[in-house]
Parts: C-alpha cells; sequence; structure tokens
C-alpha cells in the first residue's frame, strides 16, 4: 500500500484501506507500476551519472528576483542577474503559470523558465542542464535534463517547466522574497 500518514491515523487507514481485499492479479498490477516508476527514476539517474563524467561541467547558485512588465495590465515574472559558467555569460528567465493574464485567480500554479546565452560565441555549443534546489531551500524539485544547442542566432531555449513537485510547492517559493535555485550545465563535447 502506498500510503503515507502520521502514526495517530495509522490503524483509521488500516480499517478503510483497500489493498488487503485486492486479488494477486490486482496487486501485480500495482506492484509493476512502482517497477515502472523506479526503473524511470533509476534511468534519471543513471543519466545524470553519465552527465557527472563530462570533461566541461560547470554549476553556480542562481537567484531569481521578481520583476514586473511595463504592460498595462502588470505581469509578473522572475529573472537572475548575469551569471558565469563554463567561461559563458547566462541569464534565466522565469514565468508563472506561462504568463497567463491573472495567475493570481488561480489555485493551481506553475513555473516555467528559459536559459539564454548572453555571451558571443565561435561556434555552436551543445549543452545539457538542470535546475535542482538550492543548499539552503527545502522546495522538492524532480530532476530533469534538458537539452540545448546555443548559437549566436539561437541563443536562448523556449520556456520549459521547472519540475516542481506539485503546486504547494511552487506556492513555497513565490510566497519567498527570492527564488534560489542551482543551475548544472554540461558542455558536450564533439
Amino acid at each position: 500500500c502506498p500510503w503515507q500518514g502520521p502514526y495517530h491515523e495509522l490503524s483509521v487507514h488500516e480499517a478503510e484501506c483497500t489493498h488487503p481485499a485486492k486479488t494477486g492479479n490486482e496487486l501485480m498490477e500495482i506492484l509493476d507500476e512502482m517497477d515502472q516508476t523506479r526503473k524511470k527514476e533509476m534511468q534519471l539517474y543513471n543519466s545524470i551519472f553519465s552527465l557527472l563524467s563530462f570533461e566541461k561541467i560547470g554549476y553556480t547558485e542562481v537567484q531569481f528576483r521578481p520583476y514586473r512588465t511595463d504592460d498595462f495590465i502588470t505581469r509578473l515574472y522572475y529573472e537572475t542577474p548575469r551569471l558565469t559558467v563554463l567561461n559563458q555569460t547566462w541569464v534565466l528567465k522565469a514565468r508563472v503559470n506561462d504568463s497567463e493574464r491573472n495567475p493570481n485567480l488561480s489555485c493551481k500554479r506553475t513555473l516555467s523558465f528559459q536559459l539564454i546565452l548572453k555571451s558571443k560565441i565561435n561556434s555552436p555549443m551543445e549543452c545539457s542542464f538542470l535546475l535542482l534546489e538550492g543548499p539552503y531551500d527545502d522546495v522538492k524539485i524532480n530532476p530533469v535534463i534538458y537539452h540545448f544547442v546555443f548559437t549566436n542566432e539561437n541563443n536562448e531555449t523556449d520556456y520549459m517547466p521547472l519540475p516542481i513537485v506539485d503546486s504547494v510547492e511552487c506556492n513555497k517559493l513565490l510566497a519567498a522574497k527570492n527564488i534560489n535555485l542551482r543551475l548544472f550545465i554540461f558542455q558536450i563535447q564533439k
């Protein structure tokens, strides 16, 4: 049974839980789903471990600060100061609920971000990157590896979802004065 909760609610859960009455086939389906989830997690972590063997790896702490657009109806967005990773200058931008008109009216909030290369480069720069929680934050982020080839003409990624566990965690981030995360960039050598 995947139930999790406080110990004092255990007896109530045990009385209402449907898992003890399930057949062996039903339990096998549930176990297969759990195995598939674990297998995907292991593939992700193996991918991260292989990225850690790259020659050019950079990481830095990033701090998203809130800003408002100059539009008639202002929109909230976040941006980091310029940062240097792998001898290049970068900026991260983030937006709430993909810049929908009134994200304050929604109880389900999300953040999406984009990575922008500010430096001029001589040749295309192929990178994998991911954002994780910072060292002093307790926000829960599922690691997701993103991939992009940066050029002088194509120097910013599309907005990608910040893989926050749920909207409660997103609201925790939005309630903070600044959002502190850790950015990892892995340069893929040809």
